[in-house]
């Protein structure tokens, strides 16, 4: 009994420790998992030490329905003025091309993917920071895509 004791403790402080480097995430749900392109969802974050690196992840949730191996995502960066910082497409591959086989984590019908966006990336000054997220396909709605969102985490190594 003394072993499981441990064990649940270890456990605990090993998913604690996993999420202290977390400085934000969430993520937005479509209705009935259709994505238009109008839907340009819009994540706002606060970054407190600009002195320290950050990876940038999309989250993203879809079903095994999704009707194509791979998803275009624009995505903007902006300061807390507005200004844009940057832009620019990305190709997130939610399946392999060759096999069909989905990429991700996947429980039943449904696959979470968390896709690297940015490495060690240094924002130019602490303040306020928003990410907006539009689909970048030829079809709208974009069917079987039930959420994306974002993740901002300290770069391992940077200090609290």
């Amino acid at each position: 009994m003394k072993r499981f004791g441990w064990l649940i403790l270890v456990l605990f402080v090993g998913f604690v420790g996993c999420d202290q480097n977390i400085v934000y995430k969430e993520y937005v749900d479509f209705e009935d998992g259709k994505w238009s392109v109008k839907n340009a969802p819009s994540f706002t974050f606060r970054i407190e030490d600009a002195s320290i690196p950050y990876n940038i992840y999309y989250n993203l949730r879809n079903s095994l329905s999704y009707g194509y191996y791979n998803l275009y995502l624009t995505r903007y960066l902006r300061d807390s003025s507005g200004r844009e910082i940057e832009s620019r497409l990305d190709e997130l591959l939610l399946m392999d091309p060759k096999t069909g086989e989905p990429n991700g984590d996947g429980l039943g019908d449904l696959f979470d993917h968390k896709v690297l966006i940015k490495r060690n990336y240094r924002f130019p000054k602490p303040g306020l920071y928003t990410i907006q997220i539009r689909q970048y396909m030829r079809q709208d709605p974009l069917l079987n895509v039930l959420s994306v969102g974002i993740t901002v985490e300290r770069a391992n190594g940077a200090s609290q």
